[in-house]
């Protein structure tokens, strides 16, 4: 691997990207996972756990190296502390991600009749939010290169405006999930039940911080 501090002299969000396809690579399994977890093959959850660590790990690697390296005295195009809260928001959504998956491993559970389909649906805004987010941290060189100007700032703050949109579409299914739960409540144990609680609340931080992450990238490079 290139090292970063070169990679800084080409663009200071080249190391943001690098760390963010890391991100993305934790992010990716959450699927398969849960497809896992609903189907009750635990032997193939604690495999894709022990996955998501790793690739949590390699990411934490990655943003220690860009923590170490990025350039205190050299010109940057962005403030060097709002690069690093990027980062930092980066890194929040891997470890959420690995949170996840260790609450996977915890306990087979049962669910209430209808809620998978639901929750599947569930899931898939929370994903949907985070790829919109990644697709902000994808252009942020060709912001770079028009000055954080023109048709590209204007595409990204549409781009932040959708991530924005996918969290409070996945806020509501998370509530409507929960109505069900408590409606349920009698088919559950109270494990299952606290589980299912937790499991929402992991999921649904992949939203909270996609666009706790667009708002930071906008705010950053001032884009109006």
């Amino acid at each position: 691997m290139r090292s970063i501090a070169k990679l800084f002299g080409r663009s200071p969000f080249i190391p943001l990207q690098l760390h963010m396809e890391k991100v993305a690579a934790c992010v990716g399994k959450i699927s398969p996972i849960i497809d896992a977890f609903l189907r009750g093959d635990t032997q193939r959850v604690e495999a894709l756990a022990e996955e998501i660590s790793a690739l949590e790990h390699a990411a934490d690697e990655v943003k220690h190296d860009i923590q170490n390296q990025l350039p205190k005295g050299l010109f940057l195009a962005v403030d060097r502390a709002k690069l690093l809260e990027i980062v930092a928001v980066q890194d929040s959504i891997a470890d959420k991600a690995e949170n996840l998956g260790v609450l996977l491993t915890l306990k087979r559970i049962a669910s209430p009749t209808g809620f998978e389909e639901k929750f599947r649906g569930f899931l898939a805004k929370n994903l949907e939010a985070f790829e919109a987010a990644h697709q902000i941290v994808q252009e942020m060189d060709e912001l770079l290169e028009t000055s954080f100007g023109g048709a590209e700032a204007e595409k990204v703050v549409q781009m932040v405006h959708r991530v924005a949109q996918l969290e409070h579409e996945a806020d509501r299914l998370q509530h409507q999930l929960l109505k069900d739960l408590f409606a349920c409540e009698d088919q559950l144990t109270h494990g299952e039940f606290y589980l299912w609680t937790r499991i929402l609340r992991q999921v649904s931080e992949l939203s909270n911080l996609s666009e706790r992450l667009a708002n930071r990238i906008r705010t950053t490079l001032t884009l109006k």
